[in-house]
Formats: structure tokens, sequence, C-alpha cells
């Protein structure tokens, strides 16, 4: 994957809508061509694609107009139709409704320990290259004037990231049995929010929990300091149609997660497959966090991998032998500096962060 970067520094979400679409045109019309392309093939026939989208965008105009505004702006700077770009921007909700793939999506490490004077984290993204051969770092103003850095897919609202309140955030995918085509605020819209708008886990939470959902997703949110009320740090935010649970750090400070529900309640409506390797991808995180405190990226990659170097489960490499609609590869390994607002990757798994380093956004 290659990643680009783009800075706009206006607050005003259509004319930031219009700006990301002109610049960035023919990236994001090669996304939506290949999600259009994608969706059919995974059994979602193009006519219920474009329903939930559109379902999905209407929710987002109630829910968040700002956020509807830029992707109606970001798809007339594209030259796009607008059920286009609601399609790549709730892509999860679209894919949501079928059976899940037998493979998951990422694994995500944050040490928020009291005594620690700044969260670390790492995280691998795992996606299929065929639909994500470039990524995007983006850094926005917000109304508010927080400053938000993020990766995010082109024409997609938000993933990963940080703001200038302190506040960062992992994500990844989950499949609950209540997930459907009623079309929800995309899980990717939500995490957009919490970036412009929380300063802290609490707020993370409230506003997560505000949104009507179709589809399951980990919002993986941490700050620098610990939220008033709850002495929250750190939390998994769990989301699904049928509740949001939050998971706290363990006792040592680590928040851990893969691609499975880790709440009580939430874990009886679990819908990853039995093949996934998310069950085995968490217990490799819990046997590596002893070295993944360091205060560097490069040192917390190469405790990620430990021993097994390229070969650990956390380092995902398609399987020639299954359909290419199961390939599913590392194609970003990304930490969160959440005092400095910044955002530190490399395209690729912790292997090829461990050799190459990492840039910084």
């Amino acid at each position: 994957m290659k990643i680009h970067t783009f800075v706009t520094e206006t607050a005003n979400p259509e004319l930031r809508g219009r700006q990301i679409g002109e610049r960035w045109a023919r990236e994001i019309q090669q996304t939506a061509a290949r999600y259009l392309g994608f969706f059919p093939r995974m059994g979602v026939p193009a006519e219920q694609a474009r329903a939930i989208g559109e379902a999905c965008q209407s929710r987002l105009e109630t829910w968040c107009p700002d956020l509807a505004a830029e992707v109606a702006a970001m798809a007339e700077g594209a030259r796009l139709p607008l059920w286009q770009l609601a399609c790549v921007s709730a892509r999860t909700e679209i894919l949501a409704i079928k059976p899940p793939a037998p493979e998951g999506e990422c694994s995500t490490a944050v040490y928020a320990a009291p005594d620690t004077r700044v969260p670390r984290s790492i995280q691998t993204w795992d996606w299929h290259e065929a639909l994500a051969p470039h990524g995007l770092m983006l850094q926005l103003t917000t109304r508010r004037g927080i400053t938000v850095k993020q990766f995010t897919e082109f024409g997609m609202l938000g993933k990963i990231g940080v703001n200038s309140a302190g506040l960062g955030m992992h994500f990844n995918i989950l499949h609950h049995a209540s997930d459907n085509a009623a079309g929800g605020v995309p899980v990717h819209a939500i995490a957009r929010r919490l970036l412009e708008e929380a300063a802290s886990v609490d707020e993370a939470i409230d506003l997560a929990r505000s949104a009507p959902l179709s589809a399951s997703t980990v919002l993986n949110v941490f700050a620098r300091d610990a939220s008033a009320a709850s002495g929250l740090r750190a939390a998994s935010i769990e989301l699904s149609p049928s509740g949001v649970a939050v998971v706290p750090p363990r006792e040592d400070g680590w928040l851990l997660h893969t691609n499975h529900f880790l709440d009580d309640g939430l874990t009886m409506g679990e819908r990853a497959p039995e093949t996934s390797t998310t069950w085995v991808r968490l217990d490799h995180l819990k046997a590596a966090v002893a070295g993944m405190t360091a205060s560097d990226l490069r040192s917390r990659a190469e405790a990620m991998c430990g021993s097994a170097g390229a070969n650990a489960p956390v380092c995902v490499r398609p399987d020639p032998s299954r359909p290419d609609t199961e390939h599913w590869e590392t194609l970003l390994t990304i930490g969160i500096d959440t005092e400095a607002g910044a955002l530190d990757y490399a395209a690729g798994n912790p292997q090829v962060l461990l050799k190459m380093g990492s840039a910084r956004f």
C-alpha cells in the first residue's frame, strides 16, 4: 500500500470535502469502483449495496449533518454520484449483512497504566490490498479549532487517529448476530466524529452510544489524562446494533483487542468464525505485552512479533490457495502519540517497520 498525505486547514466541512474530492478524485473514483465490484462478489447485490449506502447516508445526515455534508461535497468534488461514495463510507455496514469471512482484521495493543506518562500503542491494519492499494494520512481542523490527524481509506471519513485534545483511537472490526441491513450510522463516521469532538474517554463513550447502528466495531480509545468521572484513561468501546459495551484495560494497564467481543453480554452474539485467527492473535498479544512498553514504536513492533518474526500471527499474509476475496494482508503498522498529536507508521507489517523504520505524520 502506498501512503499519501494531505493537510486541509478549512473548518468548513463542505469546503473540506470538495477539496479532498477534487485533489484525490482519481484515487476516490478507483476506491469506489473497487468496492462496488467487490460487494456482489461477496454476495451483496449491487442494488442492495446501494440501498444500504443511501440508508446509512440518511442516518448520518440526522446524527451528524456536518459529516454527511462532507461526504456529499467529496462526491461532488470527485465527480461521483453521492450513492457511490455513500457505499464506500458504509462498506462495513454493507459487508456486515453477509456471514463473516474466514479471517478478521487488525490487532491492537495500548499501554495506559496510571504510572505511564504517555500511553503507548501499536496496531496492525489488515485488509485487502486489491481494495486499498493507496491510503491517506489526513490532517484537518474542526469548527472548534481541534486538529485531527488520521489514517483512512480514500473516500472514507475516518478510521485510526489522534486529536490535539489528547485523544487517540485504534479501530478493529467485529461481527455480531444483531448486524443487519437497516443502514445505521457508518462506524467509520463514528470514529471520525469521536476524533473531532472528544477530549476524554468518557466523552468518546457518550458520543459512541448516541449513534444508531447496523454493524459492529470496536473503537479502542485512550487519552493523555484519565477522565474525571470514570477515571478511565483507556477503553475498548464495543459497538453493536444490540448495544454498546465498555471494556476497561486489564489491571496492569493493557488494552488488547483483535476481532471478537470481550464483553460478557455481547459475546453471546459473537459471529466471528471458529476458523478466524482472532483468538490466536489475542493470545499472541497477551504473551508479548512485557516487551511492548518501550517509548519508540520500532521496539514495540519488534516485541509485537516476538521470536516468530514475520511468521507471527499478527503479521497477516494472503493465502494464495484461497479465493482473492479472502486475501487479507497486514497493510499498515501504526502507533499513536497523544502527547505530540502524531501518528507513527509504516506501510506493511511490524517486521517491515522494524527493518525500514517509521514515518511520522
